[in-house]
């Protein structure tokens, strides 16, 4: 078969995806890639392996009888090059730093990268703050990122499918409240109490859906709305100054940043759980990682982060991603 042995493996990765999906748009989404660009692989590989590999109609796409022959053997050269980058990455893995998203300063994260850099001050860590772990997963897939923090759940199947995961954490989900606000007066604000009003979840972010998925399945049925959407905000220091000026309710987590003239409390009634999870690539081999792992076990246990109590209130789709012994038990109805 002409050129089979110079292959690129990203024409092999985008054969495998829309193979995988019999979807060009959504093999697309896979692969962070746009869907002209995913039609123009797809041709190019079979002109150089002078096949065709794909029957395509405006209503399906299925594979041929070449395209079916060779899909494993495509799959295994896969799996070999990701064997062999692993190998490499864990060889010179001592020599670079591990690139770490924690969100946030005031953040989960943070604390779990604070206490791993006090327990290996020999291992350079890196911190980037991205504002959701959609947003990060995107540099997890390609490499430039290699841990970051958040909701698994909200992740599309295809991203969490390359993708390893730990459940370190459930914050207890608070909102934020001007200080004259009636409700800042009390300790924990009941859900009921804010039927009627609309919250800022970070609607319109593209990085930041995990979040705003949680709160429309948190508020469905309560008469709580999602603010309409708002452009991407840049940097704490805009956040705090835009929350400010537009007086928003924000919902929230227990660690969050803090703004003047605003004021956190809890919501209750019943007591929704935000799942903190630490996520890397499958493929990476780093010394900073099992550090990371073992700051994030050590947090989990001494805070008993991952206690719910009662009353507890996660997302349906969350309830798949409990840790052992946690499934089934303690968290209530998810939406």
């Amino acid at each position: 078969m002409p050129g089979l042995q110079d292959t690129d493996p990203r024409l092999l990765r985008a054969f495998v995806a829309v193979a995988t999906e019999l979807h060009f748009t959504r093999a697309a989404a896979r692969l962070f890639v746009a869907q002209q660009a995913l039609s123009r692989d797809i041709r190019r590989l079979e002109d150089r392996w002078g096949v065709r590999l794909f029957v395509r109609s405006t209503r399906q796409v299925t594979l041929t009888a070449e395209g079916e022959r060779l899909l494993e053997p495509a799959r295994r050269a896969i799996a070999a090059q990701e064997e062999l980058a692993a190998a490499v990455a864990g060889a010179g893995a001592q020599d670079r730093p591990l690139v770490v998203d924690v969100g946030a300063p005031a953040s989960t994260a943070q604390r779990i990268l604070t206490a791993a850099r006090e327990a290996a001050p020999g291992v350079e860590f890196v911190a980037r703050f991205h504002t959701g772990l959609v947003g990060a997963a995107a540099e997890l897939v390609t490499g430039e990122l290699d841990v970051s923090f958040g909701r698994f759940a909200g992740l599309a199947p295809q991203v969490r499918a390359v993708l390893a995961h730990r459940p370190v954490r459930y914050e207890r989900v608070a909102v934020l409240l001007p200080a004259g606000d009636p409700l800042a007066a009390l300790a924990e604000v009941p859900l009921a109490r804010l039927a009627g009003r609309e919250l800022y979840a970070g609607a319109g972010n593209p990085e930041t859906t995990e979040w705003t998925d949680f709160a429309r399945r948190l508020f469905a049925g309560r008469s709580i709305a999602v603010a309409p959407p708002f452009p991407r905000i840049d940097g704490e220091e805009e956040f705090v100054r835009l929350v400010r000026a537009r007086r928003w309710t924000v919902l929230a987590s227990e660690e969050f940043t803090e703004v003047p003239g605003m004021v956190l409390r809890p919501l209750t009634d019943p007591v929704p759980l935000s799942p903190v999870s630490m996520v890397w690539p499958r493929t990476l081999r780093h010394p900073g990682l099992s550090v990371l792992t073992e700051a994030a076990t050590s947090l989990a246990a001494t805070g008993d982060w991952l206690h719910h109590p009662p009353g507890a209130w996660l997302p349906e789709p969350d309830r798949g991603f409990l840790p052992p012994g946690k499934a089934g038990r303690e968290a209530g109805p998810g939406g």
